[in-house]
């Protein structure tokens, strides 16, 4: 994974073509908001299409009026006579019986990710890793609208790439959040410019382990040629020694002077092309983890052609996205901050470590199947006290209980119950943190309505 000469980087990759979409009819598995893009999309193109969900999702409702025949509270086997291929969401895994039995009946199966980049002609710029993609993503999309570009941003963050079939301006780059759970269903995907931010145990709920975790991540360089662009986190160990895939020129990015990253971190600035780009305390972001993800997305803009000066600007005037370390209040000189998109250990562990000091941190929610030993040392060092809420909350306990004995560690009913313990606690310049560590499946339908929930809370405080 040498670096390329720097005469090579100064060329944006050039769009390619898309192979034809896969042929019908087709069967839609899961009907959440991705699963209703990818059916909408080809009931719009005059394919005969039918959507199966093993619940009864709200955003179903609407199908049958597209032309889409909808199938609710069912596996789905009894419609696999008479398909082609499968769209799989990305929420549904590849052992659900449907899926199962379609690879064994050699049914093509696809995913809404790879279904969407087919019908959508222009520049891809794809976004993973465990934790950043969401501010990575939405600070890419604010340095091309810096720099004057058009650009449309899709993917995990709330807009399905399916969704924009038909509806981009042909130059608009779209920057696209990629989760393991999309790429594992991708075929011939492969944007012009890959960025792969971090590896951590994740989903291991729903991977076999963490090799199978990272093959999933992999997909998303595995189809790059020559012209693409793969950009990657050299201090990640995770990725130390790991043959990336694919033919795309390697651009990494690293903390130190590196001599083989193409931006670095060095006496507190960030360099491109070992020219200064931007000092580290002129970031709009909070954490140290942030100045990865902006090394990442500052790779990724200029290896497309953005002016360097655009880049500089947007990297400054970026303030972060909602739910990741969200500033919600100051209230009598306590802060509250917001870090819903927490979702697991490795993430939480960021978040905490963004602060010095000072911190009532809530944990808990859903089980993802980690240990939550990972949390005790952050937790030693910054929390005044935890607030364990959730599913979770007597395996975070447990998981806790070597933790300095000055960190309280209480537990709440709920999330209500568990800010309003912590307000009362904290003293001002104290922070009060949502961190959550775990999902939010046992008690909220995503980790965008709890922290939606928080800010409720917070609000009612003042």
């Amino acid at each position: 994974m040498e670096r390329e000469p720097i005469s090579e980087m100064s060329v944006s990759p050039p769009r390619k073509p898309r192979p034809e979409l896969p042929e019908g009819p087709y069967l839609v598995v899961g009907l959440a908001r991705s699963g209703c893009a990818a059916a909408r999309l080809l009931a719009d193109r005059g394919e005969v299409v039918r959507g199966v969900d093993s619940g009864h999702p709200d955003e179903a409702a609407g199908l049958a009026g597209a032309g889409v025949e909808v199938v609710l509270d069912t596996d789905g086997l009894a419609l696999l006579d008479g398909t082609r291929t499968i769209v799989k969401s990305p929420g549904v895994p590849r052992e659900a019986a449907v899926i199962a039995a379609a690879l064994d009946r050699g049914i093509d199966v696809v995913g809404e990710l790879e279904l969407g980049w087919r019908g959508i002609p222009n520049r891809f710029v794809a976004v993973t890793g465990t934790n950043g993609k969401t501010t990575t993503v939405e600070l890419l999309g604010h340095l091309y609208r810096t720099a004057g570009e058009p650009v449309a941003v899709a993917g995990n963050v709330g807009t399905p790439l399916s969704s924009l079939v038909g509806g981009v301006d042909a130059d608009a780059t779209v920057i696209c959040e990629s989760s393991s759970f999309q790429l594992e269903d991708t075929v011939a995907f492969a944007p012009e410019c890959a960025v792969f931010l971090n590896l951590a145990p994740d989903h291991l709920d729903r991977h076999a382990d963490l090799d199978a975790y990272l093959s999933a991540k992999l997909r998303v360089f595995a189809n790059q040629g020559n012209d693409d662009v793969a950009i990657y986190n050299a201090d990640d160990p995770a990725l130390a020694g790991v043959d990336l895939g694919g033919c795309a020129r390697r651009v990494s990015f690293c903390r130190g002077a590196g001599p083989d990253c193409e931006v670095s971190l060095a006496e507190g600035t960030i360099f491109y092309d070992g020219e200064p780009l931007l000092a580290e305390d002129e970031l709009g972001l909070l954490g140290d983890h942030n100045v990865a993800n902006a090394m990442a997305a500052a790779a990724a803009a200029l290896s497309m052609g953005l002016d360097r000066e655009a880049v500089r600007e947007g990297l400054r005037s970026f303030a972060g996205v909602p739910h990741r370390l969200e500033p919600v209040a100051e209230i009598g000189g306590v802060r509250f901050v917001n870090d819903s998109k927490a979702t697991n250990v490795a993430s939480a562990v960021v978040g905490l470590s963004a602060f010095e000091g000072g911190v009532h941190a809530i944990l808990g929610g859903s089980d993802k199947g980690e240990s939550f030993a990972p949390l005790a040392d952050p937790v030693g060092e910054v929390c005044v006290a935890c607030y364990l809420i959730g599913a979770t909350a007597d395996r975070l306990a447990e998981d806790l209980a070597g933790v300095a004995a000055d960190v309280e560690v209480h537990r709440g009913k709920d999330l209500e119950d568990a800010v309003r313990w912590a307000a009362v606690a904290a003293r001002p310049g104290d922070t009060v943190l949502l961190s959550p560590a775990c999902a939010s499946f046992d008690a909220f339908e995503n980790f965008e309505r709890r922290g939606e929930r928080f800010r409720e809370i917070v609000e009612s405080l003042s």
